[in-house]
């Protein structure tokens, strides 16, 4: 930005995060509880046949598993249509969609209906990046801050008591019966935190999310997460993407830590 210039981030007053994957680690979390439970299981009284078969699996192959199941995830909320579809909450989706996995994965013997329950809810227990916690909280100084994901309200509401994250505002797509990239969803987050769009940034590890709150008038902050980003670095969109994005924090920097000091430096 040149000398004297305004920042186009100067009208901003709160910031909303995307979840999985930008504040917590969904992928190390869910692939060792994944790990731990199947370990347990081949000490219990397992039928022999599912119990051979587990044990030929390997944390690789759990850590496979889990990024189908992150996959169900992203396929089942960028076709939520609201004007065909009946609500079905984040919970449920991964409930049934782990389900089904298990029965893809020829383990649908593996666990009882209470313990798929149980392990279904893995969600609402995940670890947050190591600047995530401070991150926020320094953030919040200056900002309010809301989450804006997909997951149903009382997952984010244990995922900001679990990882301590400080959150303001725990705001889910679904208070306005949509999935992002719906744009309601952006564009509700802005109205329900009494703001014009342009006064509301997106932060994401995720550059499809942030073209899309862009198209609703958010301004858009980028923070690289390991394994997030969709787009392959030589695709045209992700070089684009470097003009219109306002803030992009690298992976080498300390995430929301070190977007807390450039805010500043742009204030």
């Amino acid at each position: 930005m040149s000398p004297g210039a305004v920042s186009p981030l100067s009208k901003v007053k709160a910031l909303t995060f995307d979840v999985f994957g930008t504040v917590v680690n969904w992928r190390s979390s869910v692939t060792d509880e994944l790990t731990l439970r199947a370990y347990r299981k081949t000490s219990s009284g397992l039928n022999q046949d599912v119990k051979a078969r587990v044990q030929k699996l390997t944390e690789e192959d759990w850590g496979r598993f889990a990024q189908e199941w992150r996959n169900s995830y992203g396929k089942f909320t960028r076709g939520f249509d609201p004007e065909k579809h009946t609500w079905k909450t984040i919970d449920q989706h991964h409930h049934d969609s782990l389900v089904e996995l298990l029965k893809a994965w020829d383990l649908a013997d593996l666990y009882s209906p209470t313990e798929i329950e149980s392990l279904s809810l893995v969600w609402h227990r995940l670890t947050p990046w190591d600047d995530s916690s401070d991150g926020i909280h320094e953030l919040g100084k200056t900002y309010k801050t809301s989450t804006l994901s997909n997951g149903n309200v009382s997952l984010l509401r244990d995922l900001n008591d679990f990882g301590n994250l400080g959150f303001q505002v725990l705001l889910s797509g679904e208070k306005f019966g949509a999935y992002k990239p719906n744009p309601v969803v952006y564009t509700g987050a802005a109205r329900e935190l009494g703001l014009e769009p342009h006064e509301v940034s997106m932060v994401a590890a995720h550059l499809n999310d942030l073209e899309a709150a862009r198209a609703c008038g958010l301004r858009t902050i980028y923070v690289e997460r390991p394994q997030e980003e969709a787009w392959d670095k030589e695709d045209e969109r992700y070089q684009k993407a470097k003009e219109w994005v306002d803030i992009w924090i690298t992976e080498d920097d300390q995430g929301f830590l070190a977007l807390a000091q450039r805010l500043e430096e742009l204030a």
